[in-house]
């Protein structure tokens, strides 16, 4: 499965992206979206954000799950009690409707299963806690993009670790 991940701050802006792949199952941690669609990961990531509006309010909840889903790449968010959003488009590496039994039980396969909503939220939440340290600097300005090497690492190894 690939993955984009993005922060978006509270003014819509984007305020740090990354993409990798799935490290699970043999997986090499590259990002496999084609060059066409690795274009379109921001404007799908920011095409979300009036639902996750729609859903942050109603829900009350942090992590809101997969809220989007254009056409084979899903999007799930985590908000921040700072209205800053974690979105995590992904995409799986077969069709969900092309997937055997016995591939729809991985993580890469099936993109709305439980143990994939799981290792997200396990991902958003370390990220979260990164996020949290990061912002702490005395430095650091609110919706202020984020270019430290030390947090890009530690999203890298929160993305090997869960997903």
């Amino acid at each position: 499965m690939s993955y984009y991940f993005a922060i978006v701050g509270t003014q819509d802006n984007p305020i740090f992206e990354y993409e990798f792949g799935t490290s699970k199952q043999s997986g090499d941690g590259l990002a496999r979206f084609s060059e066409q669609a690795r274009h379109m990961n921001q404007f799908i990531v920011h095409s979300s954000l009036d639902i996750v509006e729609e859903v942050q309010w109603g829900s009350g909840q942090q992590y809101l799950k997969c809220v989007d889903k254009f056409f084979n790449n899903y999007v799930s968010c985590f908000v921040t009690g700072g209205n800053v959003k974690f979105l995590l488009l992904h995409q799986p590496t077969t069709p969900v409707a092309n997937a055997s039994t016995r591939a729809a039980a991985s993580i890469a396969a099936n993109p709305t299963s439980i143990q994939t909503e799981e290792a997200i939220k396990n991902f958003m939440l370390e990220v979260y806690e990164n996020w949290v340290k990061a912002i702490m600097s005395p430095f650091y300005r609110a919706n202020m993009e984020v270019k430290s090497p030390v947090f890009r690492q530690r999203v890298a190894a929160a993305g090997r670790k869960y997903l």
